[in-house]
């Protein structure tokens, strides 16, 4: 009986192992809407070439368009970091005095800094904040322009890296509420023709960016093709199909996501 049972604990751990492990993550690996995003970075790095945040959203749509988008969407361009931005979000944070464009610090990806930035400031300084850093991939979109990739982030509070122990912003958790959240802004503002997601880091529950914060994600990049020289959209735009189990994976994930700490 002792064997039996032993037996029956490593067939079912073995099946448990290549159910989680392989064949799980192999079926929600999707590039079915744009293929040539497959072979493209999946997260940001610092300048020591450390792991940083997810890249979790894209666009289609040319420079003037996308910056276009975003400022409709209510997104302010961060100034580039100098002594004077430098101080004064300093300022903006000991003393709570807004500073709507702040810079942010520079991430990697194909070896150069950020092309763009942008944020929503929230509260009274530049203590919390919604921004993004955007990247312009060697790609083009499917209908020919430019394919901009980005991290989406939410700047929860000031503190300490946990890796370098610098002075930086810490972001939260959930990083697919920032993502979702940054699509609708662009959708309300009438500036997307069609959204679909391809994978990205894959699905997290214990990730750690460049400064040691802890994240987790569905693992889902949410491309959003923009309006053609931000014609105004009147209609919902078109959202593209996942695979069934990529949708079955999304549906549990966003269950988990309620008793996760945000």
């Amino acid at each position: 009986m002792i064997r039996r049972a032993i037996r029956i604990v490593a067939v079912s751990a073995t099946t448990y192992g290549v159910c989680a492990y392989i064949i799980a993550p192999r079926l929600w690996r999707h590039y079915e809407h744009h293929p040539a995003l497959a072979g493209l970075p999946k997260t940001n790095t610092t300048i020591e070439a450390i792991p940083g945040d997810p890249l979790n959203v894209g666009f289609t749509g040319t420079h003037a368009e996308l910056i276009r988008a975003l400022v409709a969407a209510g997104w302010s361009p961060a100034d580039p970091i100098t002594l004077r931005t430098s101080v004064g979000i300093v300022a903006s944070v000991l003393v709570r005095r807004a500073d709507l464009t702040a810079p942010v610090s520079s991430l990697y990806v194909w070896g150069r800094k950020q092309d763009l930035a942008f944020e929503r400031q929230v509260g009274r300084s530049a203590r919390q904040r919604h921004h993004i850093r955007l990247w312009k991939a060697p790609q083009r979109g499917t209908d020919g322009r430019p394919l901009w990739l980005g991290a989406v982030t939410f700047d929860s509070r000031v503190g300490l890296s946990h890796r370098t122990g610098q002075i930086t912003h810490h972001i939260a958790s959930d990083i697919d509420q920032e993502r979702d959240a940054l699509v609708a802004d662009i959708q309300n503002a009438g500036q997307v023709l069609r959204v679909y997601q391809v994978t990205g880091v894959g699905a997290t529950l214990q990730g750690r960016n460049g400064c040691g914060d802890w994240y987790y994600t569905d693992g889902e990049l949410s491309i959003v093709v923009l309006a053609v020289d931000n014609a105004v959209q009147p209609s919902e735009p078109l959202h593209l199909e996942s695979p069934p189990a990529v949708t079955l994976k999304n549906w549990v994930w966003k269950w988990l996501r309620i008793i996760l700490p945000k």
